[in-house]
């Protein structure tokens, strides 16, 4: 299985040589599928595997978007360099969600992307979740800051996203704070906004129980 990362990763005008938690802003699904189908087809092309987490209702959506950049959707399903899963699989598997069982599945995906052989995982995850009224969703600020005690101990590129228009300024504020990099604009950049996770967390149990949300 060819495995080609010495050219780095393309995402949003720049070139990773690393590791990478981004967070992805738009305004719409246009912009969203403009900027990481691209970041899907090459890392597929060259090997990788792709781990996708979309909302139920979007999933024919991405398959068929998938399909017309080119990808063989069911050949790289069947052999599972290829996978997307529902937010019931993944951040609502427990009927709510649980921040721990996350991480937890996060570090099984990247694991298990190493053991079927491929070098690196390139992982998009719709993050639209945190809006249902579910037990735990408003613990995404939490949950998006531990993460960067997962990420730095794996090789692959993490990026969630973000519809603008769908969450308040707040959390927006919140979740830029918690990722090392950020896609505004179309184009990815090093995030002046990020805060460490240690200090971030002592922050999140500094704050009255309504104020993070």
């Amino acid at each position: 299985m060819t495995n080609e990362t010495t050219g780095g990763v393309r995402l949003a005008g720049s070139v990773l040589q690393r590791s990478c938690h981004a967070c992805a802003f738009f305004h719409n699904h246009e912009e969203e599928y403009r900027l990481l189908l691209p970041f899907t087809q090459e890392g597929l092309a060259c090997g990788q595997k792709a781990f996708q987490v979309v909302d139920t209702r979007h999933r024919p959506e991405r398959i068929e978007r998938l399909k017309q950049s080119g990808i063989d959707v069911d050949a790289t399903l069947a052999t599972g360099q290829l996978e997307i899963r529902p937010w019931e699989q993944a951040y609502l598997r427990s009927d709510g969600f649980d921040q721990q069982d996350m991480l937890a599945l996060i570090e099984e995906v990247l694991s298990s992307g190493k053991a079927q052989g491929f070098g690196l995982t390139r992982l998009w995850a719709n993050m639209e979740w945190a809006l249902e009224k579910l037990p735990g969703v408003d613990d995404i600020i939490e949950y998006e800051t531990r993460l960067n005690h997962v990420l730095p101990r794996y090789e692959d590129v993490v990026v969630c996203s973000y519809d603008l228009n769908r969450f308040s300024a707040t959390t927006v504020m919140d979740i830029m704070r918690t990722h090392p990099m950020v896609i505004i604009g179309g184009l990815l950049q090093e995030n002046p906004f990020y805060v460490p996770p240690d200090q971030f967390l002592a922050e999140l149990r500094a704050r009255p129980r309504n104020a993070a949300a």
